[in-house]
């Protein structure tokens, strides 16, 4: 069941509740808000893509697109949020690592103007490792899928 609030709202995540979250900042904070929550299944992110991303000024300047690494680290995102939203304590001593990318696959090209709908799922969790699939939609099309792997790393041990 999606989390709702006292008044029986989904909960939104929005750029301040997501900084509490997770450590990317601007300009490597890759979603803007983070919605439908399914402890231990799921979880939804939203990426406005909009012409002044510092990446289009290189990728490519006369036909804007965004990278599909960058597709897939929003995905990886979103899935952090998931889990750091369920288990608070792991976002404030904890880093994330993908471990593994895997089945990778982008279909259309992502471009200025574009809402990007991520939809995660959670594949399987063994100790700190999270496994994941990730579906990309821009206007109800899917234009990325892949599943990947990340796993939970100390801080002080990441060093």
């Amino acid at each position: 069941m999606v989390l709702k609030d006292d008044k029986g709202d989904i909960i939104t995540l929005l750029h301040n509740d997501i900084i509490k979250l997770i450590p990317h900042r601007y300009p490597f904070l890759l979603i803007d808000k983070v919605t439908d929550i399914i402890f231990n299944e799921s979880v939804t992110g939203i990426k406005s893509v909009t012409f002044n991303e510092p990446f289009f000024a290189g990728h490519f300047p006369e036909r804007p697109v965004m990278p599909g690494v960058l597709i897939l680290e929003s995905m990886a995102q979103t899935a952090a949020c998931l889990v750091s939203y369920q288990e608070k304590s792991l976002s404030s001593n904890n880093l994330v690592f993908f471990t593994g990318i895997e089945k990778a696959k982008f279909r259309k090209p992502v471009v200025p103007g574009n809402e990007l709908i991520l939809k995660i799922n959670l594949i399987s969790n063994k100790r700190s490792l999270y496994k994941f699939n990730g579906e990309a939609f821009v206007q109800n099309k899917l234009v990325a899928s892949s599943e990947f792997s990340a796993m939970l790393v100390n801080e002080e041990k990441a060093k």
